[in-house]
């Protein structure tokens, strides 16, 4: 009985740890899901601002549809090659593969067999470029968040000052303040 008191005590002079986040994996078809939303409501934008939607009223329904096809192939091919050849997420190789094959689709169903191959190649160089694009990006904007890494040329006129810098830069604002006002008073009096 002693034993178990003292391993109570134990347990509860020690710190608390803090409690592991819950992070759920995005799956597949989240990620295909979620893009092809996002094209959806970007088509539906675009149709909302074409100069086309007075003569055609429906213009932002085509557009969005007509996004969201086009993207959920695309990211659904992307996703399949990406399982298949058990490769990761940021693998730029996937895009272009699942471009090739998307774009093949499309094509073929929309332009007969030249349109499978314009359509491939453009599918694969965009979707190649976007993501090779949202990767620098990333790094970018992860580098970002780092305020230190930030460094600006000597001529912008916006500077990060460091302390030292920016109490010269009070006293000498200070400065040019009392002799304005100075010079304000002694006009006055004249």
């Amino acid at each position: 009985m002693a034993s178990g008191d003292q391993k109570f005590q134990e347990r509860k002079n020690q710190p608390l740890s803090p409690p592991t986040p819950i992070v759920q994996p995005t799956t597949p078809t989240k990620r295909v899901f979620i893009s092809t939303l996002l094209a959806g409501a970007i088509g539906g934008g675009t149709g909302l601002v074409s100069k086309h939607r007075k003569a055609y009223p429906n213009i932002p329904t085509i557009y969005a549809t007509n996004f969201a096809i086009v993207t959920g192939c695309y990211c659904g091919a992307r996703e399949f090659v990406k399982i298949t050849r058990r490769s990761e997420h940021d693998d730029v190789l996937n895009s272009t593969i699942g471009g090739l094959f998307s774009g093949a689709l499309l094509g073929r169903l929309q332009g007969g067999s030249y349109g499978a191959l314009r359509y491939s190649v453009v599918f694969a160089a965009m979707g190649t470029a976007s993501s090779y694009a949202g990767h620098k990006a990333k790094a970018m904007l992860e580098n970002y968040g780092n305020k230190d890494s930030i460094k600006l040329p000597e001529w912008f006129p916006i500077q990060i000052l460091d302390e030292e810098a920016l109490a010269k830069k009070k006293t000498q604002e200070h400065k040019i303040f009392a002799e304005r006002s100075f010079g304000r008073l002694n006009k006055e009096e004249t």
